[in-house]
């Protein structure tokens, strides 16, 4: 297998020993106080001195070109689904669904539509969202973010438990309000329109006309009247598309709608075809806002349904698709897809749906992003001059460390559900993250003792350094590589027969009835091992996976090689998330006061389609 180098303490990277910035293609990226660092954790004047020089890619989308300045595919990798973007002014603001992950939703902000930046979460209060008893796949799907007379709104789905809800803020960066509620729009992925002349419209996914579907996967597109003022809906449904572009060919799960508004028509995207490798994007055009919505001849806009599986580098499953026009008045649409690493007519990704950015092409009076054969690049022209000044890179090729000395923990940390306490702790030492163990698993339906960080790579490493020593064989803390409840291996310190140990376990893959984790790893620790920080190592190579662990000075040492990583696809897994690297500590459903201390975690990706 591939090795990537040990960075920062574990070996420098030529401008000073162990110093590690978070760069990426779109250009140089910084994390203040987290991602360029010193070992010593203490004032470094090397640090003060560094100087990040921005530079730029000048190749074109078919080759080489001087004076072209491209941005790289996906703009958000990893698990960033279902994108929604809006414009105030020459500011962008971009949502994705986070399903039961917490906090829920991501607000990203950026002036160039390619460089972002994470300045909060729309649901980030225990009294907004409970996601007790979830499933890894439910929760939150779909939201929009819209922007009208200085407020935003944003609207989603909490499924089986409240439905479709709207929330509102003066600033993208928060607070945001508490969910209200829309019980009379039942289904799936509202959005808003406001129109012209003031008035609002909400509509969304729903069920067949009377509840009695035609056949399998027959939904509706539906709208209400919106009331800004009270937040709620207004007057009759109406049904605006029934089945999809052609009911008589039966389109399955129209789904994902939005409407908006050019030289006077309206038009309404939608995706169809479910979100899978048959997934795509299509576009109806109507004279009123209330229809009727006459399909485009040349739908689907968006897909790559019908290209080669085999081919190299492919991006698959594209559509739920948004628009937004800039300042200078060209179309872009953000929408999801998947890259499927080789043999990619196998479908295996282990990344989730990300997030990709293309140009929407208008041909008379209809947009398109691909026609025909067209594939979806890894490269684009920027859609305006590049703003440099994206602290953390979500794109393209790069490396980051967190060494845990912020006083909080960064916006990118999510947790599994809503935590209701805390059981995480900065301050305690300084330079480290404390986490408690606890009963609660990751293959449970609560929240457990998990910080996690996206895969965003096909090839990737996560490594963190921790000290921990455990009292009970129940007590293990360590590193996970997570999928979901029942697809996921665990890499931990813990004990057996009174002898400390390294393991890794590989999840049952049922949860009904409910099965133990199988150790398919174990080996006894040296005495060095036993009284020093313990090195733990996750590294994912297209279909395999590497364990390893190490002292804090000293040699990696292999636990298993070419372990399945296909195990953790979204083919064999299912679901429509996508990895975490984890920091987890649990007791196993015994009680503990013992602590994992963790003084700092790595990820380093290295996908060849980016070099």
């Amino acid at each position: 297998m591939k090795h990537f180098p040990a960075y920062g303490r574990d070996r420098g990277v030529g401008r000073h020993p162990g110093i590690l910035s978070a760069d990426g293609p779109n250009g140089p990226a910084r994390l203040p106080g987290t991602r360029v660092f010193c070992p010593c954790k203490r004032s470094c004047p090397v640090l003060r001195t560094i100087v990040c020089a921005a530079f730029l890619v000048l190749v074109s989308c078919g080759g080489r070109a001087q004076g072209t300045q491209v941005f790289t595919n996906p703009i958000l990798a990893g698990f960033y689904p279902d994108p929604s973007i809006c414009r105030v002014g020459s500011d962008y603001y971009l949502v994705n669904s986070t399903f039961a992950y917490f906090p829920g939703i991501p607000v990203f902000h950026s002036r160039d539509l390619v460089n972002w930046t994470l300045i909060g979460h729309v649901l980030d209060r225990a009294e907004q969202l409970n996601l007790d008893k979830q499933g890894v796949s439910r929760g939150l799907f779909a939201p929009t973010i819209r922007f009208r007379n200085g407020v935003f709104y944003v609207t989603c789905t909490l499924v089986d438990i409240g439905g479709n809800f709207v929330v509102t803020a003066g600033s993208a960066e928060g607070p945001w309000s508490n969910p209200v509620w829309i019980p009379e729009a039942k289904g799936i992925d509202p959005s808003l329109f406001f129109d012209d002349d003031g008035k609002a419209y909400l509509l969304y996914n729903s069920n067949a006309p009377g509840g009695k579907p035609l056949y399998d996967g027959h939904r509706t597109i539906r709208m209400y009247e919106f009331d800004t003022g009270t937040l709620t809906v207004a007057g009759d449904e109406q049904i605006l598309v029934n089945g999809g572009t052609d009911i008589s060919t039966k389109p399955v799960w129209i789904e994902a709608p939005h409407i908006f508004k050019k030289d006077g028509i309206y038009y309404l995207i939608a995706a169809e075809g479910g979100t899978g490798d048959q997934h795509s994007e299509v576009v109806f055009r109507g004279l009123s806002v209330h229809g009727p919505y006459v399909p485009y001849g040349g739908n689907p806009i968006l897909t790559q349904r019908q290209l080669d599986p085999a081919r190299k580098a492919s991006i698959t499953s594209t559509g739920h698709a948004d628009f937004v026009q800039t300042e200078n008045g060209d179309w872009w649409a953000v929408f999801l897809g998947c890259r499927p690493y080789p043999p990619a007519e196998r479908g295996w990704y282990n990344t989730g749906r990300e997030t990709f950015l293309a140009p929407v092409n208008w041909t008379g009076v209809w947009p398109a992003i691909t026609a025909g054969n067209a594939e979806i690049r890894y490269h684009y022209p920027y859609p305006v001059p590049r703003v440099p000044g994206a602290e953390v890179p979500y794109s393209g090729n790069f490396r980051l460390r967190d060494d845990f000395t912020g006083k909080t923990l960064d916006k990118n940390w999510v947790f599994l559900r809503t935590p209701h306490e805390k059981w995480y702790d900065l301050r305690s030492r300084y330079g480290y993250i404390g986490i408690k163990l606890r009963p609660e698993t990751c293959a449970g339906d609560m929240n457990p003792s998990f910080l996690a960080r996206r895969q965003q790579h096909q090839n990737c490493t996560a490594t963190t350094a921790m000290e921990f020593f455990a009292r009970t064989e129940s007590e293990k803390a360590g590193i996970v590589v997570f999928q979901n409840e029942t697809h996921y291996y665990f890499l931990c310190q813990s004990v057996s027969r009174g002898e400390p140990v390294v393991q890794l376990y590989k999840s049952a893959a049922q949860r009904v009835p409910a099965a133990p984790p199988e150790l398919i790893g174990s080996r006894r620790l040296s005495k060095e091992l036993r009284t020093k920080p313990l090195r733990l190592k996750i590294e994912s190579h297209g279909t395999i996976c590497a364990f390893s662990y190490a002292s804090a000075g000293g040699a990696w040492q292999l636990l298993r090689d070419s372990v399945d990583a296909t195990f953790l696809s979204t083919r064999v897994a299912g679901g429509f998330v996508g990895c975490f690297f984890a920091l987890y500590a649990t007791s196993e459903g015994e009680k503990s006061a013992s602590i994992a201390y963790y003084d700092w975690f790595e990820y380093a990706g290295d996908d060849e389609v980016y070099r």
